[in-house]
């Protein structure tokens, strides 16, 4: 069976949210789902070559293969610069100072990479917040039409709302003045 073929649903409320793509099709929450942003639709859509770069980099950096590779190249540089395989093959003596150099601009760059990572994710929690916020708006806006449609007494409701907000507030240590 098709979308196409699906039959309507009987609920009124439902058949509103199933009209609102423009098909009464039995298909629930697709338009409503589509319409509203998903945070990784908005990062993958601002998120660059560079961008993907960098994570790449964070990502294997943070890896216990980076960990590996990285001990495996540290025991075959000392081993060959302390002349254990031949000291002909010697090309950076004991205290070994490009090693020293060459890690420590390994490390300025994994920094850099570590922080556009970061600043990325700070973005996407700017955006989680947004989306959020607009989520909880779109809740309190219908649920006071809802209330108001079902006569419910609206100051109670927020009465036992915000008792409720100060006692979880009280029960976490948290100053319920401060908020």
């Amino acid at each position: 069976m098709t979308d196409q073929q699906q039959v309507p649903v009987p609920c009124e409320a439902c058949r509103d949210i199933d009209q609102a793509d423009g098909i009464e099709d039995g298909v629930l929450f697709a338009s409503v789902v589509k319409s509203i942003p998903h945070e990784n639709r908005i990062m993958r859509d601002i998120k660059g070559v560079q961008d993907r770069l960098a994570d790449g980099i964070t990502t294997f950096a943070g890896s216990m293969q980076f960990v590996y590779l990285h001990s495996m190249w540290f025991v075959v540089w000392i081993a060959i610069n302390l002349g254990l395989l031949g000291t002909s093959l010697a090309f950076d003596k004991f205290p070994f100072g490009l090693l020293t150099m060459i890690v420590s601009l390994e490390a300025i760059f994994l920094s850099t990479f570590v922080m556009i990572s970061q600043n990325r994710q700070a973005a996407r929690a700017d955006i989680r917040a947004k989306l959020d916020f607009e989520t909880n708006l779109r809740s309190e806006i219908w649920s006071i039409h809802i209330g108001h449609a079902l006569k419910v007494d609206v100051k109670h409701v927020e009465n036992v709302v915000q008792k409720a907000i100060q006692a979880s507030r009280r029960e976490l240590g948290e100053d319920s003045s401060t908020a």
